[in-house]
């Protein structure tokens, strides 16, 4: 039985340019796409794949963010994050989300084809360059980073804040996410407090600082 994979990324070319790289693996079987974060999480639910690659920079929901929800939902399905940064915050909050993998974008596809087929397995895999970072610092796992974004906001506050850096108006979010608009304001607003931080281009500049989003 062939390996049922997604691929998440916003870029056009990279997606086009991997798929049929997959394709031509003889267990192995792209299923679906996604532009997003939020495009991926739907993805998956409806098409239940073995195993997700996905980007962290994404619109709207990040990769982080959607793995955390993908692995709520279905722990069964594995997710691999295939990523340009290696930075300390990506990595270990990637892991804590549930991934199975972190795979810097410069690695050879004949690595990426064997990640995939080990995290199928059940394996955790990462990329030589960032081994060091996760060797120091998963014995820490279970406490977060005072100062993190992460443990500052909450996994909604965190996502409303990345939708607001990325020109969303309150209307615009609240459909995207089936919440009233009252209840996105009371999220702006909590935001606003926790950061004490009170303009839409300081939220954006945190946020792009933080790596919940960035400027394309």
């Amino acid at each position: 039985m062939k390996i049922r994979i997604v691929i998440a990324d916003d870029h056009v070319m990279f997606r086009d340019g991997l798929r049929p790289l997959l394709d031509r693996e003889e267990d192995m079987e792209v299923v679906g796409e996604a532009d997003d974060g939020l495009g991926a999480v739907q993805v998956v639910h409806d098409l239940a794949p073995d195993v997700v690659i996905m980007d962290v920079s994404m619109p709207q929901l990040n990769g982080i963010e959607a793995a955390q929800q993908i692995r709520e939902r279905d722990p069964k399905v594995r997710v691999i994050v295939l990523s340009m940064h290696s930075d300390r915050q990506f990595v270990i909050e990637a892991f804590r989300a549930g991934v199975r993998a972190y795979i810097l974008k410069d690695v050879p596809f004949e690595d990426l084809r064997r990640v995939v087929r080990s995290v199928h397995d059940g394996n955790l895999e990462l990329s030589p360059a960032i081994t060091d970072i996760v060797i120091t610092d998963l014995t820490h796992l279970a406490s977060h980073d005072e100062s993190s974004v992460y443990s500052i906001l909450s996994a909604r506050e965190r996502q409303v804040l990345q939708m607001i850096a990325e020109g969303r108006s309150t209307k615009e979010i609240a459909g995207d996410l089936h919440l009233s608009a009252k209840t996105i304001e009371s999220h702006r607003k909590q935001v606003m407090t926790k950061l004490d931080i009170h303009t839409v281009a300081g939220l954006t500049r945190y946020a792009i600082q933080t790596g919940l989003t960035h400027l394309s």
